[in-house]
């Protein structure tokens, strides 16, 4: 006996894979990263996809947070708040040292001792205020300088740091100069010397604006060197059409 045939397949039909292409699932690939347009790459938005975790989004910003910057340049304004404030007394150093003295001198009158300056047309009160003014000119241009060069970009914090420095320091070195000058109780210092000598006038500013001297020089000079030397913002490219 011969075996019976077994009828050819239908045309267009793997044997192999009858229904194997029907049972199977289909698996939807998602993109790992989408092209950002035309408008967002101008403003400078780009989001990269990602295959949604469980209970979570699809999508996550491809840029990070602000937070930890805002972090340094506060620690950072600090620092230069204590340092500018610091220099202060190296300022009322300078300005004990170089300031010109007013000269007084004591005298007897009616059997009560009076004070009054020997120089009645002089200039050396003038002098007091100017030597100030110039000495925290050029601290303040030294702040400056420095906190440009150890952080090369400005910002409000770093603005406010020189100001409230130079108002610290200009205020420290007032009162350091006042302590390290002659003495403040004119009549016991006449007194002292005796009658008809002359003694030097105690330290005194006749203008109290010159305290904002060394601040404002800070900011102008700070200003200047960002104008100057400062980084630019990268210029905009006109898109191919």
């Amino acid at each position: 006996m011969t075996a019976p045939l077994t009828p050819p397949p239908p045309p267009h039909q793997d044997p192999s894979h009858g229904h194997g292409e029907a049972s199977r699932p289909q698996q939807h690939q998602q993109p790992l990263q989408q092209q950002p347009s035309l408008q967002e790459a101008q403003d400078g938005r780009s989001w990269q996809f990602w295959p949604e975790p469980a209970g979570g989004s699809g999508f996550a910003p491809a840029y990070g947070q602000d937070g930890p910057g805002m972090k340094t340049e506060l620690r950072e304004a600090a620092v230069v708040t204590v340092a500018v404030a610091l220099g202060g007394v190296l300022l009322g150093l300078l300005w004990w040292w170089l300031a010109p003295s007013v000269p007084l001198i004591g005298d007897v009158v009616d059997g009560r001792w009076v004070v009054y300056v020997k120089d009645s047309e002089g200039e050396q009160a003038i002098g007091v205020d100017g030597t100030f003014t110039l000495l925290a000119l050029a601290f303040g241009a030294v702040s400056a300088l420095g906190a440009f060069l150890v952080r090369r970009r400005g910002s409000v914090p770093l603005v406010v740091a020189l100001t409230v420095g130079g108002l610290l320091g200009s205020v420290l070195a007032w009162r350091l100069g006042v302590w390290l000058g002659p003495a403040q109780d004119v009549i016991a210092h006449a007194k002292g010397v005796g009658k008809g000598v002359t003694f030097s006038a105690p330290l005194k500013l006749g203008a109290k604006g010159v305290l904002l001297v060394w601040s404002v020089g800070a900011l102008v000079v700070h200003l200047g060197l960002m104008g100057l030397f400062g980084p630019r913002d990268p210029e905009e490219v006109a898109p191919p059409v």
